[in-house]
């Protein structure tokens, strides 16, 4: 018995082997979509960056060291408003020092238009006088001395002597006025009024320097940007704040380069920014790119667009996200993205013929964010392989799938 019994467990395993060898192996289980007809809406995706439509950069006029900041970034400004003041200890100081070399100047052009220094002219004028009185007593000297000596009671040296101190005291009076008369001459004049000039001038570039320690806005509206705090240190031309009308934004959209055909001027644009989940800001394309230039490891054209911003709560030099809308094709024959592969240089689709695939050759013409229009190799029903979890091949046996109608 044990005998048989063991004849019959060999006998049921070998049947069991030979069954399962035999079996063949369920085919995988594909996802597949249908070819549909509908209205495709093409949109380019991308990203872009804000910036005012208008604005002006403030920068500093001299270099200083930063000592009250007076606004905060958002605050709205009036054009010539002060945003920001530099150190201006030096500039006071160089301001008085040239208002002292102006006042001194401007008493020197006096006097000298008065006729010179008043100590010096007194000095002169009571020498005259004297000069003069004396040369009157000398003459009466001299006259009274000729009416002697024509009657002999005088000598003829004493009458020579008389009228020689009579002529040196006329001529020493002739020099002293004639020293009085060009005590102020005509280049001692214009050099005083050349070094009033100069010290006028010299105040006035130390005004100026002191005025410029006050950064002031160019223009009015917002300031969006201001990079300096107090006791930062700047240099002349140094960027301290931008302001800028910021309730119309330029948007700045990075499109490839092999993307640039599908955007043209006046295409609509819609906005998001991360920052802001579920508000969205509308635009449109403005102007297209000259150039093309690299962005990282891409090549871009920057394609502008204009938005509006009225509750400015986009600001600028925000990192937004783009889609245009290129084109609307009408009952157009549509494919998802996701189905289209590409076997060397033809892009195509497996199709669901019966319980196996066949490699179908495609045509795309526009296309959306999931959806591609067809223009050749398919048509509305046909059953088209998605994604999968192994890799499909013409012929292949499958277990269709279809997750649109799963409940």
């Amino acid at each position: 018995m044990k005998r048989w019994a063991a004849i019959g467990t060999a006998v049921a395993g070998a049947a069991l082997i030979l069954w399962l060898a035999s079996r063949k192996p369920a085919p995988p289980e594909v996802p597949f979509a249908r070819v549909g007809r509908e209205t495709l809406v093409s949109v380019l995706t991308t990203n872009g960056k804000t910036e005012p439509a208008e604005w002006a950069p403030v920068r500093a006029l001299r270099a200083g060291r930063v000592r009250r900041v007076l606004v905060e970034r958002g605050a709205r400004v009036a054009e010539g408003a002060v945003l920001a003041e530099l150190d201006d200890t030096e500039a006071r100081t160089a301001v008085s020092a040239a208002e002292a070399r102006v006042a001194v100047a401007q008493a020197e052009l006096r006097a000298l238009e008065r006729g010179g220094r008043q100590a010096e002219i007194a000095q002169l004028e009571g020498l005259i006088a004297k000069l003069r009185l004396e040369l009157e007593a000398a003459r009466r000297d001299a006259g009274a001395l000729e009416r002697l000596a024509g009657k002999g009671a005088a000598s003829r040296s004493e009458l020579d002597q008389a009228r020689d101190r009579a002529a040196q005291l006329e001529s020493e009076l002739k020099a002293q006025r004639e020293r009085r008369a060009a005590l102020v001459a005509d280049t001692d004049l214009a050099a005083a009024r050349a070094r009033l000039r100069e010290a006028e001038a010299a105040f006035q570039d130390a005004q100026r320097a002191l005025a410029e320690c006050r950064l002031r806005s160019p223009r009015a509206g917002a300031v969006y940007d201001l990079p300096v705090r107090p006791g930062d240190w700047v240099e002349t031309g140094a960027l301290v704040a931008r302001v800028g009308e910021i309730a119309r934004l330029k948007v700045a959209i990075y499109v490839d380069e092999p993307e640039l055909g599908r955007v043209k001027a006046g295409l609509p644009v819609q906005i998001t920014w991360d920052a802001a989940p579920g508000k969205t800001w509308r635009a449109s394309v403005e102007k297209m790119p000259t150039q093309i230039t690299p962005l990282g490891t891409r090549m871009v054209g920057e394609v502008w667009a204009m938005c509006e911003n009225p509750a400015l709560d986009l600001p600028p030099g925000a990192n937004v996200n783009v889609r245009i809308r290129s084109q609307v094709v009408e009952n157009a024959v549509t494919v998802p993205k996701a189905a289209l592969r590409r076997q060397g240089e033809e892009m195509g689709a497996f199709v669901l013929s019966g319980k196996r695939i066949e490699w179908r050759r495609v045509e795309i013409g526009a296309a959306s964010e999931v959806k591609a229009e067809v223009r050749g190799g398919l048509r509305p029903g046909d059953a088209v392989a998605l994604p999968a979890d192994r890799p499909l091949a013409a012929g292949m046996e499958v277990r269709a799938a279809f997750p649109e109608d799963r409940p």
